[in-house]
């Protein structure tokens, strides 16, 4: 198969909220897949992976509540990502391991997008991948994330935010907001048509303003 346009890798570890992972993972693949539809025969538009630390008890990463995920590779693999997503969850694990946040550091460094899910933003402060700036999370994390992160600009009532004026680091609320994220990267990098069809093929309703709440 020919090279993809765009490696996705996406974080993965013990305790990861499943939907964090598994929201930005669908709208990636499906455009992936639409895109197919519409050109037959290109090389595919992503290439979409959950990325684990190396485990001596296996491959498996069991994320919260249980429900049990292999990851495609480990950090030791050569290749760094064009996209990278950080999702979050229960993270102290993850913000504890030097390894984690080490690798996080490294393929954020590399790639062309960052953006995280939730307290993923934990993550990516921890690993030093923002140090200051305007940042979200999920509502009932923020005011840990300030305490933690006291130079960082926490921001609430918007569905994501972008970092800087690079477009290069993106973070986002709970489960739903990494989902509009996801889909703003689409159409970033593949067009406004792309992450409609993806959004439409998702029956997902998509919130495009990042600063709009959508309906109770």
């Amino acid at each position: 198969m020919s090279a993809a346009a765009f490696r996705v890798d996406i974080l993965a570890f013990d305790d990861v909220e499943a939907l964090d992972l598994a929201g930005p993972y669908e709208v990636f693949t499906t455009a992936a897949r639409m895109q197919a539809r519409q050109q037959p025969g290109t090389p595919p538009l992503f290439d979409v992976r959950c990325v684990a630390r190396p485990a001596a008890g296996g491959a498996v990463v069991r994320a919260r509540a249980g429900l049990r995920i292999v990851p495609d590779g480990d950090f030791s693999g050569a290749a760094l990502p064009d996209v990278l997503i950080v999702p979050g969850g229960v993270v102290d694990g993850a913000m504890g391991c030097p390894d984690t946040l080490a690798w996080i550091a490294r393929a954020a460094a590399a790639a062309r997008v960052t953006a995280s899910v939730c307290t993923g933003a934990f993550l990516l402060a921890a690993a030093g991948v923002v140090r200051e700036g305007a940042v979200t999370t999920h509502w009932e994390d923020v005011d840990d994330l300030r305490r933690q992160f006291p130079k960082l600009d926490v921001r609430t009532g918007v569905r994501w935010v972008q970092h800087g004026d690079a477009g290069r680091l993106f973070t986002s609320a709970g489960i739903s907001a990494g989902i509009d994220l996801s889909l703003h990267l689409v159409e970033r990098l593949a067009g406004r048509a792309l992450a409609e069809r993806t959004a439409r093929q998702m029956d997902t309703p998509w919130h495009p303003d990042p600063q709009g709440v959508p309906p109770a």
